[in-house]
């Protein structure tokens, strides 16, 4: 939404996101002496994406744009029997949550970013994500907390966790662009010593043809860290291509990493091995878009390795432009190897989607 607009080319703009859902949840949780506890859960939640107000400027000053944009982010689950903070707050107690306050500098040369944005590493897996409106996997706990889904986090892909950056873009060069960012360090703990920086980057291609598209990309991250005497080294790579063709759209993704805990990225034990990747296939038809998607990652911590899944059957309908109405049906497992221990998750869920 423009908000202001003047001849000198500065503008102020607007846009904004609200979902909600009411989900079913059936969950059966195995225990190391194998005995199953079964729970249901009805909720009206927030899905995968939080609610979001985005705040916009740009102004050109002879060949370049200045630009900023903040965005605020909030869950619409803090009902008092659900949130994980005061009682006294009686729901109203919803945090606020800046995952976006930056400012660029754009040009012929590419674009400069300096402030906190989602970080580049696992970015296009998640961004790219068929259920990014919808609501997506879950787990036992996540199910009763305050927070929001999980989509396909830890069941394909890591989180693209927002942190402090100063990141590069290149102009398209034939397709490719590259990202290169220097990023505040995760902490292992209060006292890690981390003596240089956080490095991301990230590469795509774009390129289209008669009736579709297609992109491809490959992503990033390194850092090291201290703690106690002990080194603590995080790395990791991921990567995806995604093909669009008269109204179908084939997607697939994967990542490895070291070092990374499989929800937010802070930095864990080195020894902890993780890998994923996320399959989805979509057709769209008029105002009707249908989802089939199958993500899976795997983690080796040193110990018995666990394997969590989530088969997911989506459909999204434009109601009219900025409404959407969403259906689910979803399934969560999560295994350990060479124990009982596991999760079964299986949630329907329904809802829309406002956005402007």
């Amino acid at each position: 939404v423009e908000l202001y607009n003047n001849d000198e080319g500065m503008t102020f703009t607007a846009d904004g996101l609200v979902n909600i859902f009411y989900s079913s949840s059936d969950v059966d949780t195995t225990d190391a002496d194998g005995n199953v506890t079964n729970k249901k859960q009805s909720r009206v939640r927030t899905g995968f994406l939080p609610s979001y107000i985005g705040l916009n400027s740009s102004n050109q000053v002879g060949d370049y744009k200045v630009a900023t944009r903040s965005s605020f982010w909030v869950t619409l689950s803090d009902t008092d029997a659900f949130r994980d903070t005061s009682p006294a707050d009686a729901g109203t107690g919803t945090a606020i949550d800046v995952r976006q306050f930056y400012g660029t500098v754009s040009g012929d040369f590419g674009e400069l970013l300096v402030g906190k944005d989602f970080g580049l590493f696992n970015r296009q897996n998640i961004m790219g994500d068929e259920l990014l409106l919808g609501h997506g996997g879950t787990s036992a706990g996540i199910n009763d907390s305050g927070f929001v889904s999980f989509g396909n986090i830890a069941t394909g892909y890591t989180y693209a966790f927002p942190k402090a950056q100063i990141t590069y873009r290149s102009p398209d060069m034939s397709g490719f662009k590259l990202a290169v960012g220097v990023m505040d360090p995760n902490k292992t703990s209060g006292m890690s010593e981390e003596d240089s920086p956080r490095f991301e980057a990230e590469l795509t291609y774009d390129a289209s043809f008669d009736n579709g598209s297609m992109k491809a990309w490959v992503s990033g991250m390194s850092q090291s860290s201290e703690d106690a005497g002990v080194d603590h080294d995080q790395s990791g790579v991921g990567y995806g291509v995604n093909f669009k063709s008269s109204g179908f759209s084939a997607t697939a993704s994967g990542f490895s990493a070291e070092g990374v805990g499989a929800l937010d990225q802070m930095v864990s034990a080195e020894t902890n091995e993780s890998d994923g990747y996320l399959v989805q296939a979509s057709y769209t038809t008029g105002a009707n878009r249908f989802v089939i998607s199958y993500g899976e990652t795997r983690t080796d911590s040193g110990g018995p390795e666990t394997t969590s899944s989530n088969s997911n059957v989506s459909y999204f309908r434009t109601v009219m432009p900025g409404v959407f109405f969403v259906a689910e049906v979803n399934q969560t497992e999560a295994e350990t190897e060479g124990t009982k221990v596991g999760e079964e998750n299986n949630v329907f869920s329904i809802g829309a989607v406002v956005t402007f």
